[in-house]
């Protein structure tokens, strides 16, 4: 069997305290509404998805809340709000998961981050998350310290 070849995708905006303030559970792909302005401020890579978060309204669709994608500066008056509401478009299977999580389990959905695909299509990746205790931060940043001091170490002894 021939393998697979990889994803090639540029990362236009990465959550990466979202690992560390939440256990990651089941991750979904999701195409993104834009407007042509957000699609070409995405591509300067000046968006910050740190703060966001993603909720299933009453009717069954999923929008990204509080995401910032900056005004794009040649637009004029054709620009978009920065922190609008986005619709993130998924199938009803996943919608359906993504509820039952949120609802049930008192998960969160959690950006993790927005590329554009091989197409040249904006997607976000969003997870179902729980969020970490004190004490569980604190664990994952001392095995992360142990294996970056365990790492020299090793360098040193060649």
């Amino acid at each position: 069997m021939a393998p697979k070849p990889e994803r090639t995708y540029k990362v236009a905006a990465d959550n990466r305290r979202a690992r560390y303030n939440y256990e990651i559970g089941e991750t979904f792909e999701a195409g993104l509404m834009l407007t042509g302005t957000e699609v070409k401020s995405l591509r300067t890579g000046k968006a910050t998805i740190a703060e966001s978060y993603a909720s299933v309204d009453r009717a069954g669709e999923v929008f990204l809340v509080n995401a910032n994608i900056p005004e794009y500066l040649q637009a004029n008056r054709f620009n978009h709000e920065p922190k609008r509401p986005r619709k993130l478009l998924l199938k009803a299977r996943e919608i359906a998961k993504l509820s039952q999580g949120t609802e049930r389990q008192g998960m969160t959905i959690v950006p993790l981050k927005i590329y554009f695909n091989e197409k040249g299509r904006a997607k976000i990746e969003i997870a179902l998350a729980r969020g970490k205790q004190l004490h569980d931060k604190r664990e994952t940043e001392k095995a992360r310290d142990w294996n970056r001091e365990k790492g020299r170490l090793l360098k040193e002894k060649g």
